[in-house]
């Protein structure tokens, strides 16, 4: 134990329920699913805008899901699931694991184009989605030649009336020549079934992919096993001391890694309640919280600061928070503070990434907060500070890249060994973040040693938008830059440099990128230049550019103290 805490100086901060190792049972994920459904039958799983629906009846109808789905699919094929949140992404997610399939995670907000690069990448056999997709989804079906659509009707698991307008709206959504493609609905095939016994299936295996992306800014499949996946939901329903009194707010898109095991599944195997909203809506996530009461929520930080700017904000009653879960961005100590006395609730930040499946470390529930600080390892999980040039692990307050090792790391980028050999080295994970790790085994990020942008919790590939740019007629050279924002913590901007003669203007531009980018990839500036800066061997200098805007930006914040001084009479 001694060596440990030499080794490991965190282990002395734990909460006193957290012990230093855990048990972890050799199951695959829907077993989660299956476990509480047996001890809480008639306990509520999921509510949806007032309506709720009993563990039993997820399980029954991820079984009937799965038994109807086998005929379609052969072992260890990968079925696109394109969600947002409400019941049925449960039902197909654990259904598709018990059918012996894979899941596919995608954001049904990203352009056509989007889509079919990872679809087709991933080798997916089918989709499943909701009729606003529907179109979009039977292009992709026709041009990847997939087996089959299946549709989903959000109206079937909303109360009355909502139900009636619901149902309504949905048979106004475009549905293009998807008859064609998919004869099967979600609801039609997770009818209850008798007598089945989900698919054998090997822990290690992938049970999950979810794109993400890196230093080339080219979108890698990380494959994610079931072990890795219930080792990690163990590990957050441990330090968030989960139980089946608590009730989660789920805002945080299931398929991405974050709202998956922090929201989903360490809340399943815990036996508590979800309530479920499908999108982030200020005003809606507040009187949701006030209306059903949920005891914890995760978030990012703009979630916080939106809430926090609600003129109407002292009307809600928080009160029945008692943590907010904070990750994917950097949290000023201005935004946890302000949230935390408005709604009397913690405020706690931590950090991972997906090729740990989400997170590996955090503050801790009930002990020291230190304002900054992403938080101590979790149990089982051990953290370095290694040089960044010679990889030679570095001493306190010394800052270097921090890798880890835990049981949840990724089995690796699909198609892509020479990327999971640069991330993967000797069982340690390579994360690309630059930190430092102080006396007592908190650790903190300071910098990114990729240059991935992260704009209110997602992440954004600037290689991505350069080709797009670099694609428009009218331009010569572009490049995209996070630079730091207030509210969002970063936002993007973009370098342009017009071709000669060339008649183009921030307008155009823009309207031209939302053709090809997902919303929140979309550059909120442009500037135009004649030229762009450039390395002896013609690079265009992004970090460069990023550093004229912090340095902009620090001119701008001094010269406002300077006048909130000088109108105060201050020397």
């Amino acid at each position: 134990m001694e060596v440990s805490l030499i080794m490991k100086p965190w282990l002395l901060h734990y909460d006193e329920h957290v012990p230093e190792t855990l048990t972890y049972p050799e199951m695959p994920i829907y077993e989660m699913l299956d476990r509480s459904a047996k001890a809480f039958p008639g306990k509520t799983a999921t509510v949806f805008y007032g309506k709720t629906t009993s563990y039993l009846t997820i399980k029954n109808a991820s079984d009937g899901f799965a038994k109807n789905l086998s005929p379609l699919i052969e072992p260890g094929e990968r079925i696109g699931v394109m969600l947002p949140n409400y019941p049925g992404f449960l039902i197909a997610y654990y259904g598709i694991l018990k059918s012996g399939g894979k899941v596919l995670l995608l954001n049904p907000l990203y352009t056509e184009s989007e889509l079919q690069t990872q679809i087709g990448d991933a080798n997916a056999v089918g989709l499943i989605t909701i009729p606003m997709f529907a179109a979009k989804a039977a292009s992709l079906a026709r041009r990847l030649k997939l087996r089959f659509v299946i549709l989903s009707r959000l109206s079937s698991y909303l109360p009355l009336p909502m139900k009636l307008i619901a149902a309504v709206k949905e048979q106004l959504q475009p549905k293009g020549p998807i008859e064609t493609i998919n004869k099967f609905t979600l609801e039609e095939m997770s009818k209850k079934t008798n007598n089945f016994k989900p698919a054998e299936v090997d822990i290690d295996s992938e049970a999950v992919m979810i794109y993400s992306g890196g230093t080339t800014g080219v979108a890698k499949g990380i494959m994610l096993s079931h072990r890795a996946i219930v080792t990690n939901a163990h590990q957050i329903a441990t330090w968030g001391k989960l139980n089946p009194g608590e009730r989660i707010l789920a805002v945080l898109p299931l398929f991405h890694g974050y709202g998956m095991n922090v929201c989903m599944n360490s809340s399943i195997l815990s036996g508590m309640s979800l309530i479920l909203l499908p999108r982030f809506k200020a005003s809606e996530m507040a009187k949701t919280i006030h209306r059903y009461k949920p005891t914890l929520t995760a978030a990012v930080p703009t979630i916080l600061t939106a809430l926090s700017n609600l003129p109407d904000i002292d009307s809600y009653d928080f009160t029945s928070l008692k943590a907010v879960w904070v990750g994917a961005a950097p949290l000023t100590k201005a935004t946890k503070e302000e949230f935390e006395r408005k709604a009397g609730c913690r405020v706690i930040e931590g950090y991972g990434l997906t090729e740990s499946v989400t997170a590996i470390m955090a503050n801790p529930y009930l002990g020291k907060h230190k304002v900054g600080s992403i938080g101590l390892p979790f149990p089982d999980v051990d953290a370095k500070i290694v040089s960044l040039e010679d990889e030679s692990e570095l001493p306190p307050h010394k800052q270097g890249e921090i890798v880890i090792k835990t049981p949840t790391v990724m089995l690796g980028y699909h198609n892509r060994t020479k990327e999971t050999n640069e991330t993967i080295k000797n069982g340690w994970l390579y994360t690309g973040d630059i930190g430092y790790m102080d006396d007592e085994g908190y650790f903190y990020i300071t910098d990114r040693k990729k240059d991935l942008i992260i704009v209110g919790g997602f992440n954004v590939f600037p290689r991505e938008i350069d080709e797009v740019l670099a694609k428009h007629p009218a331009v010569k050279e572009a490049i995209a830059v996070g630079v730091p924002d207030g509210y969002k913590g970063e936002k993007i901007k973009a370098y342009v440099v017009k071709k000669e003669s060339a008649t183009l203007d921030e307008d155009e531009l823009k309207r031209y990128l939302k053709e090809h980018l997902a919303p929140y990839k979309v550059p909120s500036e442009i500037e135009f230049r004649s030229s762009l800066p450039k390395n002896a061997i013609g690079k265009i200098l992004r970090r460069q550019l990023r550093q004229e805007e912090i340095q902009k930006l620090e001119k701008e914040n001094e010269s406002t103290e300077q006048e909130r001084d000088n109108s105060q009479g201050k020397v």
